[in-house]
């Protein structure tokens, strides 16, 4: 049986399980913040300009200071950033405040946003201001619920499987044998009528993909596919006001769906909005990420059409720096240029639109096909945007580098640790139905030790032997408490990152971060190897983490490829990390480490579902003499059953 080693944190196998963080490209170090951490705006040198403390206090409407963390943002009228820090026991207190008209937001868990309004006078005192915050259900009353489609029945939903795979693999006879068997059992399900029309699109009978998605609609309205591939369908009818209602009801639905913002857009321009379809491209560039490249050249015709020339030929040089091969955009490119040199004069004629808008058969499909839903795999990162709050700014360097100082600390204070694992494993056949799971429990011991600046040595054992003898499907699972290490300033500087806002999460604040592994970097923190000793595949990783507001702790870390590797069929590698806070009382340290993992992945044609559960930490001291020391408890004690995992949501 060939072993295939699945591994985090960067990785060479050397011997019986240990792993080795090369130099290469990760012994680099941070950069260093010119301003020191310092507000940005400060005074020129010998020039005292009267300034102010603020302090802001945020209060409950029984007029009592909030017992939860609330995140404090002062920014100045002119909407140029000032500062953003968490408040302590209801209090926040900034230095420095110039005079000038500021808007205070504070956003808490629980809470109605708030935003006051306050004139700084910058007399060299204190300022005091007050905010009340409002519960978010003031009466009490629970959030309605949309309740979702009807379940199919077991036979109904093999044959839909059975559909599925057979449209994955463009067997287009064989899905519709299938489609037609559940059409028999479920005529009226909006999942069949939704997978009938994806069918009849994909055999070019667009009239009969409508009637089955406007079927799917009218018996869920909220079907967010059915109402996306409907607005596309009419959209290459060039019926773009007929598209605009069922976009608007898709991002009712789910107001981050990058694809219902660029499927908005191509309608707006159609319809001559250019300043609307600006904006809703420009949103769908910012929610979907490398997966919306291809609405940057339908943003450069909007912009052309505004008759902002040079900013559309900026727009299409940097999409083509990435994609040189798109020829359509090569001469969309070429038609802009000669336009900004021609002369102008006071006899001259008025100067044409840089670009008009045309007919739908001018432009190709700007947006990508939907992917076809999955049963058993979670949505990729880039599909969906979990979302965040609206108005609240982000200093992405000031959270990665402080993230980075977690992950540093976290590397100076652990030696080696051991936990319960409780692991759950399902293979999942062509259908996407599972097999009976397999449950195991292990005695897991990980050693982490930076050897010398940028080589990071890690070891892991279960019940006392190589973690690789110990899972079944020929697969092993490695690296899992590590792959927080993506954040190291050694490793961070191999992505691309993005602050996509403020997230609640888990009853808290934190700081939701994309992150992409970049062109032109190395590959470090996860690769698959063929057998024990065999050769090694990096992979390049895209993902999101909640950052905690208050200590910058990396509470949740999700992980997808960003491409297939064809050279070992792997398809799929998803991955979803939750860390919880652990207290060692022996070295008085709080470290977060994994509490649950959820592991997916399609791997030469086999699919797999793991989930790993840890508790009962303990922690080991190694001094220099490597004398190990007596164990230093405790705890986090598992609520998880490794028999009922999370199921993902296939929508």
């Amino acid at each position: 049986m060939t072993l295939h080693i699945l591994e985090s944190l960067a990785t060479t196998l050397i011997g019986a399980g240990c792993l080795l963080l090369p130099a290469s490209g990760l012994a680099q170090r941070p950069p260093v913040d010119p301003s020191g951490g310092r507000p940005p705006g400060g005074a020129a040198a010998g020039i005292a300009i009267p300034t102010s403390h603020l302090d802001v206090y945020v209060r409950d409407v029984d007029g009592g200071p909030i017992s939860q963390m609330a995140l404090v943002t002062v920014t100045k009228m002119s909407n140029q950033y000032w500062r953003q820090i968490t408040a302590q026991a209801g209090r926040a207190s900034f230095d420095n405040v110039a005079s000038g008209r500021y808007t205070v937001q504070v956003v808490a868990p629980g809470y109605v946003k708030a935003v006051e309004d306050v004139d700084v006078i910058g007399s060299g005192g204190s300022e005091l201001i007050y905010v009340t915050l409002k519960p978010e259900s003031p009466g009490g009353e629970p959030t309605p619920v949309v309740a979702g489609p009807p379940v199919l029945a077991p036979k109904a939903q093999k044959e839909l499987g059975k559909a599925l795979e057979a449209l994955r693999a463009s067997k287009f006879a064989e899905a519709r044998a299938h489609l037609d068997a559940v059409y028999r059992l479920a005529p009226s399900h909006p999942d069949v009528n939704f997978l009938f029309g994806v069918y009849s699109s994909l055999v070019n009978d667009w009239q009969q993909a409508k009637s089955y998605w406007e079927k799917a609609i009218t018996i869920y309205p909220q079907h967010l596919l059915a109402r996306v591939s409907l607005s596309d369908a009419l959209l290459r009818e060039n019926k773009p006001a007929d598209a605009v209602p069922h976009l608007k009801k898709a991002l009712e639905l789910e107001p981050n769906s990058w694809r219902a913002h660029a499927l908005l857009a191509d309608a707006d321009l159609r319809l001559g909005s250019s300043e609307e379809a600006v904006r809703e491209a420009e949103r769908a560039v910012e929610l979907g990420h490398e997966r919306a490249a291809g609405v940057r050249p339908m943003l450069a015709r909007a912009l052309a059409a505004q008759g902002k020339a040079d900013r559309a030929v900026q727009v299409l040089e940097s999409y083509l720096r990435e994609h040189p091969a798109d020829t359509a955009a090569r001469m969309q490119l070429d038609s802009l240029r000669p336009r900004q040199v021609l002369p102008s004069g006071p006899s001259s004629a008025p100067a044409a639109p840089a670009v008009s808008v045309t007919p739908a058969a001018a432009y190709p499909s700007t947006v990508p096909a939907l992917p076809l839903p999955s049963s058993w795999l979670p949505p990729d990162v880039d599909e969906k945007v979990p979302p965040v709050e609206s108005g609240i700014s982000c200093q992405l360097d000031v959270i990665v580098r402080n993230a980075g100082k977690r992950v540093q600390e976290f590397m100076r204070n652990v030696d080696r640790f051991t936990a319960t694992e409780s692991f759950f494993h399902e293979s999942v056949n062509a259908w996407g139905f599972p097999a009976p799971p397999e449950t195991r429990k292990f005695d897991y011991v990980v050693s982490i030790q930076e050897v010398r600046p940028g080589i990071l040595n890690v070891d892991e054992y279960r019940n006392g032997g190589p973690s690789y003898e110990k899972f079944p499907g020929g697969t092993a699972t490695l690296g899992l408490p590590s792959l927080v290490l993506i954040f190291h300033p050694y490793s961070a500087v191999n992505y691309d990152m993005t602050c996509e806002g403020l997230a609640h999460w888990n009853g808290g604040l934190a700081w939701q971060v994309h992150f992409r592994q970049r062109h032109d970097k190395p590959s470090t923190d996860r690769r698959y190897r063929v057998g024990e000793a065999g050769p090694s595949y990096p992979v390049a990783l895209k993902g999101r983490a909640w950052i905690a507001a208050d200590t910058f702790q990396i509470v949740r870390l999700e992980t997808d490829l960003v491409a297939p590797l064809p050279e070992i069929r792997l398809v799929a590698d998803h991955t979803t990390i939750e860390y919880s806070a652990v207290h060692f009382r022996r070295r008085d340290v709080d470290m977060w480490l994994p509490r649950t993992a959820e592991v997916f992945y399609d791997l030469k044609g086999r699919r797999v579902h793991r989930r790993h559960s840890f508790s009962n930490y303990m922690l080991f001291s190694v001094d220099d003499r490597q004398w190990i020391d007596v164990p230093k408890t405790e705890e986090v004690p598992s609520t998880e059953s490794p028999s009922e995992p999370t199921k993902p949501n296939p929508s």
